[in-house]
């Protein structure tokens, strides 16, 4: 597959066949990832990490991969400590870390804002979440995650939980899950429902999603319950928010319902949404799916600058 000099704005632009060469290239990251080996295919690249809306995974695991790669990193995580403060054009920001770096990693709370910044870059631009839009590399980590626990995708019953409405996480997942053949079922409160063009396409896969509010009836036959955040930023009507919020809560007591085999996946922040016993069980899978981040965008990286071996 080649990657040399590609932007990476949605999964959708990525085929199955890349998809799973990306999967493969990251299962040969992970040590490297840990630090139980090194390497330095990147030690000539500087990146460049542009967040215009807080973070805490997404930044620092592309930052600890392009480290992991002896790459370099720039950037800004508060962009009230940059010119956009005086009002300069996003347009005009996209140039200038396009002089300073080989590639650039954007989050930006516009939707479209990173398939706009490519056309003023001439180097790769890698969509780190535009608002209610795509978050392609989350998925690739959430794919990874699934392979790696359950050893395929295909078949897989996937239950998404929480803010399906607003969720780009959720929206990108979706979509790649009926690609690679799973079953889906989405639930979430009425008015937060999974928009009706998503469930579209995941129908032209194949796949025909179930559409519930019960989740206690979801996840009896669930193999990945992957729980979202009902997020407060999101909501154009702080009221809205109010209705909904606290609308479900993954106990303990809840998963005795679930497979003994069950995997409880979650993009974090987590706020109410997850208890907090949960995480000692053996259903917990969200901080190791945070730490696949690491070796996925080790892997992307690699790619984009054409090192196909370590």
């Amino acid at each position: 597959m080649d990657f040399l000099g590609r932007d990476v704005i949605s999964i959708k632009e990525l085929s199955k066949d890349e998809i799973t060469s990306i999967l493969s290239f990251a299962k040969k990251m992970v040590p490297y990832a840990k630090g139980e080996q090194q390497t330095t295919i990147l030690q000539d690249k500087v990146l460049s990490v542009l967040f215009f809306e807080p973070s805490t995974r997404t930044r620092l695991s592309f930052e600890s991969a392009m480290n992991r790669l002896g790459g370099r990193v720039i950037g800004f995580a508060d962009p009230s400590g940059t010119s956009q403060k005086k009002g300069e054009s996003l347009a005009d920001t996209i140039r200038m870390a396009d002089s300073y770096s080989d590639a650039i990693v954007l989050r930006h709370p516009q939707e479209g804002a990173a398939r706009l910044s490519a056309e003023f870059a001439t180097h790769p631009v890698i969509n780190a979440g535009d608002g209610a839009g795509q978050h392609p590399t989350q998925t690739l980590l959430d794919l990874f995650t699934i392979k790696t626990e359950k050893k395929k995708i295909e078949g897989q019953n996937v239950v998404l939980l929480g803010d399906l409405k607003y969720g780009r996480t959720a929206h990108s997942l979706a979509y790649a899950l009926a690609f690679f053949g799973a079953n889906l079922t989405f639930v979430s409160p009425e008015s937060l429902r999974m928009p009706k063009e998503v469930v579209s396409e995941c129908k032209e896969f194949g796949v025909e999603p179930v559409n519930t509010s019960h989740l206690d009836k979801a996840i009896k036959e669930a193999d990945v319950l992957y729980v979202t955040r009902i997020q407060k930023e999101r909501f154009p009507d702080p009221e809205e928010y109010n209705k909904v919020m606290g609308s479900y809560r993954v106990t303990c007591e809840l998963l005795k319902n679930g497979k003994e085999d069950l995997i409880v996946m979650h993009p974090l922040p987590r706020v109410t949404e997850i208890d907090p016993e949960v995480d000692a069980t053996p259903h917990a899978l969200y901080f190791k799916q945070a730490f696949n981040g690491v070796p996925v965008r080790m892997a992307l990286l690699a790619l984009i600058f054409g090192r196909k071996t370590l």
